[in-house]
């Protein structure tokens, strides 16, 4: 009996979430296309709207002024994070109720194991069906469901019958589900990648089958296995109740393109922020281990092309730099050298910037650790 027959996986994901809590706070909203995002006069993009809105091709991530375009009747609420965060913890509050494995994607989905659950006699679809329903009783909100042996297809499950819907993929039905599955169900498959999977002639899972592991390995790495093994409904993965963090940073978009100079002038402020968030970070749990192996800057341009500079670094927490009380400066010298080199390279102006380390973890003689530094280097990311 394989792994995943024995696994009870059901993904979670609340039906418009921002969008729909202030359609329950504001019944007026429900009639008309709206969103939750930026202005589209200081460069915002859309969080998520509603499905009137999604009818004119609205979605998640787009300019606001590109959604008012395709909708001029658009209502665009300014939207307020400390009230859905409120609903979220309602929501997983509902979660551990029924077990302690619970993997948050976001504010608004998550994966839950329940294999070893005894409730509804073991029942993963009752189990999610009542969910749905405590969700609604204490938030007002709908949720649709998926049911899987794994975190892949109860994704792909959960998407199926929205909104406020529930699909269950059991082992058997799994085979002949997946030869009609489109290839950008599997995660990871964005636009490019879908592109370049039908230059090959795979449009379905069903190609994806049929295709020689060389040949997706040949255009697609160590990804080409990883789709095959979707292809065929296989995830392996656990659910994971919490990851460890590889990344700290700060981003500023301008309302106005600003000139390399005017830039100059925001990196202190930003380094500032950094900093901030640095010191409130390394008085978690989990923290301790940690050392900061990479500072990195970025930078888009008013084209939108982007440009990253990265320098590498070893930095435990536990040295020195970590216990001073204010460690802007230290960090300032290090990042304001990487600004400077940035902003030197392109007369273009510039929309973002961005700051921020990357961390790394590992076992090591604390009384032999030495520093190391690695020469600048440049991505082009378009």
């Amino acid at each position: 009996m394989s792994k995943d027959s024995l696994r009870k996986i059901i993904h979670i994901d609340m039906d418009c979430f921002f969008a729909a809590v202030e359609m329950r706070d504001n019944p007026a909203l429900r009639s008309v296309p709206m969103a939750v995002g930026g202005s589209p006069q200081k460069r915002g993009v859309i969080a998520t709207c509603n499905y009137h809105a999604r009818e004119f091709g609205i979605h998640s991530a787009m300019a606001s002024s590109k959604a008012l375009k395709l909708c001029p009747d658009l209502k665009i609420i300014p939207g307020s994070m400390d009230k859905y965060i409120l609903e979220s913890r309602k929501i997983r509050s509902i979660f551990s109720e029924f077990t302690e494995l619970v993997e948050p994607l976001s504010l608004d989905e998550a994966y839950l194991d329940v294999s070893s659950s005894k409730a509804f006699g073991g029942s993963a679809t009752l189990v999610a069906e009542e969910i749905r329903k405590k969700v609604f009783e204490k938030t007002g909100l709908t949720a649709s469901a998926g049911v899987a042996p794994n975190k892949f297809l109860a994704k792909v499950a959960s998407d199926w019958n929205k909104p406020n819907g529930l699909f269950v993929l059991t082992p058997k039905l799994i085979p002949s589900f997946m030869l009609s599955l489109k290839v950008k169900k599997i995660p990871g498959v964005g636009k490019v990648t879908e592109k370049k999977l039908n230059r090959i002639d795979i449009f379905t899972c069903k190609d994806l089958q049929e295709k020689k592991i060389e040949i997706l390995e040949s255009h697609f790495g160590k990804f080409g296995k990883v789709l095959k093994e979707r292809s065929f409904g296989i995830d392996n993965r656990n659910v994971v109740t919490e990851y460890p963090r590889k990344s700290l940073s700060i981003e500023r978009t301008f309302a106005c393109d600003l000139t390399s100079l005017e830039c100059k002038e925001k990196v202190p402020q930003l380094i500032s922020d950094l900093c901030g968030r640095l010191q409130l970070f390394k008085k978690k749990k989990g923290s301790d281990d940690l050392y900061i192996s990479k500072f990195f800057v970025k930078l888009k341009y008013e084209d939108f092309k982007k440009m990253s500079y990265e320098k590498s670094h070893s930095f435990p927490f536990y040295e020195s730099l970590w216990r001073e009380k204010d460690i802007s400066l230290p960090l300032y010298e290090y990042l304001n050298d990487q600004f400077e080199r940035a902003l030197s390279k392109s007369p273009k102006k510039i929309r973002l910037m961005g700051v921020g380390v990357r961390f790394g973890r590992q076992e090591m003689n604390y009384d032999n650790f030495s520093f190391n530094q690695l020469e600048l280097f440049t991505k082009d990311l378009n």
